[in-house]
């Protein structure tokens, strides 16, 4: 179900934010309310308004005899926003799934990937749920995710450790307890 964006009240909310730091609304400041609204409604917070699951059941088509091997897909690009500071982390992801009866197309993994992470969510909680949505909608007999994302909120505040790369494996199926299979699809996630 789609949220209800009131735009104009999300404007009017950043330039009251603005003017409690101090800042009054000229110049510069002029639009700056509609811009972020805008950039939040229309970008940033875009997964909000999508079902990945129904991205990826759409984008599924019956897996042959030959394509049941091992799926990677490398260097996704990720864009999120922190739900405890609204500040972006950005990154890639290295998706990896066995098929079942079904393979994803490549496009439709992709959309997911944004329909998960273009929200205000955590890194951890985008991989875990790709995983489970490529095993429990998709019928894969197993799946990783690896995201590898710098988060604003380390950079530019707080710590400041500029360069750090936070990243996570999640991994739901087969690929979650010791196989070959798992071994295979680590190594090369890792490589």
């Amino acid at each position: 179900m789609r949220k209800v964006i009131d735009r104009k009240a999300a404007a009017r909310a950043v330039e009251d934010f603005l003017r409690a730091l101090g800042h009054e609304i000229e110049g510069d400041l002029v639009g700056t309310g509609e811009r972020v609204a805008d950039a939040f409604a229309d970008d940033l917070l875009q997964g909000d308004a999508l079902d990945p699951a129904a991205l990826l059941r759409d984008g599924a088509i019956a897996a042959g005899a030959h394509e049941r091997g091992l799926v990677i897909l490398r260097d996704l690009h990720i864009t999120t926003m922190c739900p405890h500071h609204l500040l972006p982390g950005h990154g890639t992801g290295i998706v990896a799934y066995l098929p079942g009866d079904r393979v994803a197309g490549i496009g439709a993994i992709a959309r997911v990937v944004d329909a998960l992470s273009r929200r205000l969510t955590l890194q951890e909680r985008i991989g875990g749920q790709l995983v489970d949505l490529l095993v429990d909608e998709l019928g894969a007999r197993g799946a990783l995710c690896k995201l590898s994302l710098t988060h604003t909120c380390l950079i530019a505040r707080g710590e400041r450790k500029a360069g750090t790369i936070v990243e996570t494996l999640a991994a739901a199926g087969l690929l979650a307890r010791p196989s070959p299979e798992r071994e295979l699809a680590i190594a090369a996630l890792l490589r």
